[in-house]
């Protein structure tokens, strides 16, 4: 049997560059904080110029000679997107794009585009960014783009009537759509990746049940509950273990996701998991991809298998 991956399972990362959206708190922070203690380049993208600093200065207390840089990227905004893929295109290579950043269940709110926020965020935003930074990826050996599911895409379905939850908005169902299109989409652009030349891939994971910032909008009779979470769910350094293995496991295969091994996918050391099968409807993909493009304007350029 494989032994269980840890952090010390990351091999040395030494001269790889690796872009983590939401890189300030939680996972995306977990994962930072390793990546730069395998000495790869890591830019930290996040919306709090204060937080950002933070985190950085939180990484280099624990790895003084770490190489991290902050990225200003608010997702909820199509220019702050552009200008961020703008500033990360500078860079000489982009090993890793690690789509993890999210908001979860808050009361209905709009991007500054005008999309439903946790569509336009959790998805949308992240589409962009990966579009405009897929000529980045592609010119760089061994790449990949690692975007962060949910065990909540099992429950999830695509709108195309009212992606925009404009006739009605269930806080709940609009995240498990959009975590389902995180899904949808590392699929699609997999199958995209694959005929083309070079050796980059797009894989996904989950990192289960963990206590984060995503869970300060759950109602309060949910919150009240959180003690019990302590049973089922698992630290951020070990929710990030999933996002870990699928960017720097070796071997990884395109198209793969991984998630945690325990009950349910709630915790434990991470595996390679299932998606539900709609995850894997290639029409419902396609109409996705084609969707997203309309509304972010950004066309990776990638032609439909």
């Amino acid at each position: 049997m494989d032994e269980p991956f840890t952090e010390d399972s990351v091999p040395d990362q030494s001269g790889r560059t690796a872009f983590i959206t939401g890189a300030n708190s939680g996972i995306g922070f977990e994962a930072a904080r390793v990546l730069a203690g395998r000495k790869a380049r890591v830019l930290v993208g996040c919306r709090s110029p204060e937080r950002a600093t933070d985190a950085r200065d939180r990484i280099l207390r624990h790895h003084p000679d770490a190489d991290v840089e902050i990225v200003s990227l608010d997702l909820a905004s199509l220019a702050s997107v552009r200008e961020a893929a703008e500033r990360v295109r500078r860079e000489p290579r982009l090993d890793l794009l690690i789509n993890n950043a999210g908001i979860m269940v808050p009361p209905r709110e709009e991007t500054r585009d005008g999309f439903e926020s946790q569509f336009g965020v959790n998805h949308l935003g992240h589409f962009a960014l990966t579009g405009l930074l897929i000529d980045r990826v592609r010119a760089t050996a061994g790449s990949r783009v690692v975007s962060v599911s949910s065990n909540a895409h099992k429950f999830g379905s695509i709108d195309f009537d009212d992606l925009n939850a404009e006739k009605s908005y269930n806080r709940v169902g609009r995240y498990n759509m959009s975590k389902l299109a995180n899904l949808l989409f590392t699929l699609e652009l997999q199958r995209r990746l694959e005929p083309l030349e070079g050796d980059a891939i797009a894989v996904a994971c989950h990192p289960g049940v963990s206590e984060t910032e995503l869970l300060r909008f759950l109602p309060g009779w949910i919150q009240l509950l959180s003690p019990l979470m302590r049973f089922v769910s698992h630290a951020p350094p070990e929710a990030a273990l999933p996002t870990l293995r699928a960017a720097t496991e070796p071997g990884v295969v395109g198209g793969s996701y991984y998630g945690p091994s325990g009950f349910q996918e709630f915790s434990g050391p991470p595996v390679q998991v299932e998606p539900i099968p709609a995850a894997r409807d290639e029409e419902t993909a396609r109409r996705l991809w084609d969707a997203s493009v309309e509304l972010t304007g950004v066309d990776p350029g990638l032609a439909p298998v």
